[in-house]
């Protein structure tokens, strides 16, 4: 019987320069590759109605929206993801093609394999991107809506939305009802 072969681990450039070449999506933490499964009819239902809803409210502005297919490098947990949506109002963002670096906004739709992952050390990575102000979890089984602001002081701030029944980015000046979120889902 032989031994296993030792694998070798890919840099983040390596990592970005195959994967662009590839049909399917991956994810990429410290040198480990990740294949993405497709997602749900619902989920890309809720994704895309918060990306519509963020693209609609951020015309005329600095900042864009983006969904699903679009790179974000996390080079201080050395690592690439595929957020579910994200905006962005930096300028080398906004000139960029391949991955944004600097989001001021994420919103992940949790799914019943992804929502420890999204909670944990996704989270814990997403932290470390200085531009982050505000992290959405969208839990469509649910139909609830939690957002973590970053404070003042670096802390994050949890605000769940059972109450007022809304998503809202105050680092956008954004609020959109739940029955926009869940539409069609």
């Amino acid at each position: 019987m032989g031994l296993p072969q030792p694998q070798h681990r890919l840099t983040r450039a390596e990592f970005i320069a195959w994967e662009n070449q590839q049909p399917d999506k991956h994810e990429f933490v410290a040198g480990e590759v990740f294949a993405m499964v497709g997602a749900r009819r619902t989920h890309v239902t809720v994704a895309g109605n918060c990306a519509a809803l963020l693209k609609l409210h951020l015309r005329q502005s600095q900042c864009h929206a983006l969904a699903l297919s679009m790179k974000l490098e996390v080079e201080a947990a050395d690592a690439v993801f595929y957020p579910d949506v994200l905006v962005t109002c930096h300028p080398d963002d906004l000139k960029a093609e391949l991955a944004m670096h600097h989001p001021k906004v994420i919103v992940e739709v949790l799914s019943d394999s992804t929502a420890a992952y999204d909670r944990g050390e996704k989270f814990a990575a997403y932290r470390q991107l200085d531009s982050l102000a505000e992290y959405a979890l969208i839990d469509p089984e649910h139909r609830r809506v939690e957002v973590f602001r970053r404070m003042d002081n670096g802390d994050w701030l949890l605000a769940a939305s059972e109450s007022d029944r809304k998503l809202i980015l105050k680092s956008l000046d954004f609020s959109a009802g739940l029955d926009a979120v869940f539409e069609d889902a």
